[in-house]
């Protein structure tokens, strides 16, 4: 079993930069893909980025590439995800997910490990 836990969320203007954090449990989880999805209000839950075990292989929806970096630190079995120069429409819940293998992917199926969220909310 791996417990998530994610921190770092906050409200702020737009414009304005967090950076959410994920801790794992398990260093086992070091081995495995990592990645950050949210969830607004009456939404269904989306990817926001994924990255492979190595740090190697980074994807970002096209909604936050360019603002959003994803980052991890296997030793401490960290994920970071820093967000600049946020938006309203990034208001949502945060989640971060370990995957089922080693390579990140888009799809929810691909992750079985998922923490309880952190919430962002983004004024105009």
């Amino acid at each position: 079993q791996v417990q998530l836990v994610e921190s770092g969320g906050g409200s702020v203007q737009a414009g304005a930069s967090l950076r959410l954090s994920c801790t794992s449990s398990r260093r086992t989880a070091s081995n495995n893909a990592m990645g950050w999805f949210r969830q607004s209000p009456g939404k269904e839950r989306e990817f926001v980025a994924h990255i492979s075990w190595n740090g190697g292989i980074k994807d970002y929806s096209d909604s936050v590439k360019g603002r959003f970096t994803i980052s991890r630190d296997r030793a401490t079995t960290t994920l970071f995800l820093d967000m600049n120069n946020l938006k309203p429409e990034d208001t949502a819940q945060y989640y971060c997910a370990a995957a089922r293998s080693s390579v990140g992917s888009r799809e929810l199926g691909a992750y079985n490990y998922w923490g309880q969220g952190t919430q962002v909310t983004v004024s105009a």
